[in-house]
């Protein structure tokens, strides 16, 4: 996996009050002004023009400062380090790949390609080693370009820095690492943790922090120097759980810091699941947790999302920056894939595009265009200088409301055998399911259901004709903790055939318990992939999960699919939306991944929809 980061430059927003989604819109209606509005718009992906014509369509990653540099009011920009486009070639026809690329603005619309950070590698870094996630921060009276070295000749990665009196260089770099290779919190001191993905913020009383890390080692956070070049290791705390985040950014809003951070796999074209959620603590240092209040750290991985992909043509938003407009306005830049333009070559570099879109404060939790994500039409442009308002104003989504259930497809498992509706693909021995205290009960099959591994048993019945929403409540035997366990699982197919389905699960991830929400689909075009997933916020010992069917409002995309989870049967979390063709499918049962584990299905409830 091509790994991602997160940068910002906007520190605390303790002069902008927190306020609940009625409040930020009657403070957007007080704020704007016929001669301050910006009339400026913009949609999604930002262009950043090159002065030979051609477009930088490719900026994972991004980092975003307006200058301190006196007589300088313009933005700036930087990206991982990636081709610009397909005709980005050596002499060779190779892609060429550009060390942190950097572009201005004065709008934060309209961008232009002003050149690369680093020509060469630093001496400390590996030849073959990439440049990621560049961090522009503006400490002690000049610029601060932090960046994650994937691998160095200390072996392992690293996170260094660079220098400048001006937001486009000249870079001095260092000459050494701010946080160095290391081994895993806790476990082998010879293996290298991913050391990805630095984020730096100073706290009410003056100390700064920076934030590290990725899957393997999962999210820590040391004090960071006065000068910005070295961290503490003495100091660090362990922030979120291994094997579930990348991609740090803290945000100080009220009273709290909120930890935004990305999931899943970044970097899977069509079907990329990257998705982002928060956490939040009233100390730098964590603990945090989620709304439900669920920690990062715990092993049923707590996180509120934040942004997922919603069904239009982005999938797989995350790693952000954010920043506060002239106005007052939060915004983020982030990248996502457009499922329809996925890669530079087929089935390889991903092109991830920056996206731009507002940051809203619902319930004192952020969402990204108050809970509608990635936009894909035309939005009003930030405030990008002083003296500006933006004439953006949050619109909630519509919640997906459900109408009657549908009594027909309903069970709660009580009889003495399934009802005639039910059929088995692949029917299991008759120790594995059964009937038992009003649940279905379900071992766990060394089994699979994934791509050309077909032969988990799938328990399914037929689904109502048109739009519906279909819950289960399921219990999973899998411990609350522990390694590794990897992918027992039980929960909820929309299934098409083998090779085409919506998946809804309680997984085992290594040591963690998460929801994965994927989707697998054949026929694809030549070195495309089959199968991406997502996740979703934590489960229980109980846990409800929902999918919420409805034919696409996009031409020829047949169905959206839209996850939620509970876990207490009445308040549920909104994840991702995936797009698949799969018609009038049957609703499926599983539990497979591995055996020695129970799954209990208590009950299935199918919904109309109003």
């Amino acid at each position: 996996m091509h790994p991602s980061s997160t940068t910002r430059s906007s520190r605390s927003r303790a002069a902008w009050p927190m306020l609940g989604l009625v409040g930020l819109l009657s403070a957007c209606n007080t704020l704007q002004t016929p001669d301050k509005t910006v009339k400026l718009t913009y949609s999604n992906p930002l262009t950043i023009k090159k002065a030979d014509g051609t477009r930088v369509e490719s900026c994972a990653d991004p980092a975003v400062i307006q200058s301190r540099t006196p007589g300088d009011t313009n933005w700036y920009l930087y990206c991982t380090t990636d081709p610009h486009n397909t005709k980005d070639v050596d002499a060779n026809n190779n892609l060429n790949f550009h060390l942190i690329s950097m572009a201005k603005s004065p709008d934060l619309v309209n961008w232009t390609y002003i050149g690369d950070a680093f020509t060469t590698k630093p001496d400390w870094v590996k030849d073959d080693a990439g440049l990621w996630a560049p961090n522009i921060e503006y400490l002690n009276g000049k610029y601060y370009l932090y960046y994650t070295a994937s691998d160095t000749k200390a072996r392992g990665s690293a996170i260094g820095v660079a220098t400048s009196t001006s937001p486009t260089g000249p870079w001095t770099d260092s000459g050494t690492p701010v946080v160095e290779p290391q081994g895993p919190p806790g476990g082998n001191p010879d293996d290298r943790r991913w050391v990805f993905d630095s984020e730096v913020i100073t706290d009410d009383a003056g100390q700064n922090w920076m934030y590290y890390g990725s899957y393997f080692g999962g999210i820590s956070v040391r004090k960071l120097s006065a000068d910005g070049l070295k961290t503490d290791a003495a100091t660090q705390k362990e922030v979120a759980i291994d094997n579930r985040y990348e991609g740090a950014q803290v945000v100080k809003h009220g009273g709290f810091y909120y930890l935004m951070l990305s999931a899943a796999n970044c970097c899977n074209g069509p079907l990329t699941g990257y998705s982002m959620f928060t956490g939040r603590s009233a100390s730098p240092t964590g603990p945090f947790v989620d709304k439900e209040g669920v920690s990062l750290l715990d092993p049923r991985t707590g996180g509120t999302p934040l942004i997922s992909m919603n069904g239009n043509r982005w999938v797989g938003p995350g790693h952000n920056a954010v920043f506060t407009d002239a106005g007052g306005q939060d915004w983020t830049m982030y990248h996502a894939i457009d499922l329809n333009d996925p890669y530079f070559t087929p089935g390889g570099v991903n092109k991830r595009p920056v996206l731009l879109d507002p940051l809203d404060w619902v319930d004192e939790w952020p969402t990204v265009r108050a809970g509608n994500w990635a936009s894909d039409s035309v939005m009003p442009a930030p405030a990008a200088q002083a003296g500006q308002l933006s004439a953006y104003k949050p619109n909630p989504p519509k919640p997906d409301v459900l109408g009657n259930t549908l009594s027909a497809f309903n069970d709660d498992f009580s009889g003495p055998a399934l009802a005639p509706r039910w059929t088995w693909v692949r029917p299991p021995a008759a120790a594995e399911a059964g009937l038992e205290n009003g649940a279905l009960r379900f071992a766990t099959q060394p089994a699979d259901l994934f791509e050309n591994s077909n032969n988990a048993s799938v328990l399914t019945q037929n689904a109502p004709a048109g739009d519906y929403a279909v819950d289960i409540k399921l219990q999973s035997d899998l411990p609350d903790e522990g390694c590794c366990f990897n992918y027992a699982q039980g929960g909820l197919l929309i299934y098409g055939d083998d090779d085409n389905f919506i998946k809804l699960g309680v997984t085992s991830i290594w040591n963690t318990r998460q929801i994965e929400f994927a989707k697998e689909q054949n026929p694809v075009a030549d070195k495309f992939p089959r199968y991406g997933n997502t996740v979703l916020s934590a489960p229980g010992r109980e846990t409800w999960l929902r999918i919420v069917r409805r034919a696409s409002s996009v031409a020829g995309a047949g169905e959206t699919y839209t996850a939620y989870s509970s876990r207490d049967g009445m308040s549920w979390t909104k994840g991702g939306t995936w797009t698949h063709k799969l018609g009038q499918a049957k609703i499926g049962l599983f539990s497979m991944g591995g055996a020695g584990f129970t799954s209990r299905f208590d009950s299935v409830r199918v919904y109309s929809l109003k």
